[in-house]
């Protein structure tokens, strides 16, 4: 599958998560990084995107640690992104 197919397919997901909260979250993250993702960050989203919405969640608050397979830039941009000036 070509990038843009990939991120099409990734904005989808991001977006629809199941609840409103989980849905500004993840695709307030994708919607604030996508444009800079090379290979590698694609197919860490993509592997976030096949977890549980609570425990991706409790990781970007801070409320649990995320695994050591998730931690790194991409997570600490989760964790720190205001997420409010996203959504405008």
């Amino acid at each position: 599958m070509d990038r843009d197919n990939r991120l099409k397919r990734l904005r989808f997901r991001a977006w629809h998560r199941g609840t409103k909260e989980a849905d500004l979250l993840i695709g307030g993250y994708f919607n604030a990084h996508h444009e800079a993702w090379g290979d590698a960050e694609i197919e860490w989203f993509e592997t976030l995107l096949g977890e549980e919405d609570v425990e991706i969640m409790a990781w970007a608050i801070g409320t649990q640690t995320p695994p050591e397979r998730y931690g790194g830039p991409m997570m600490k941009k989760l964790q720190t992104l205001d997420y409010i000036r996203h959504l405008r």
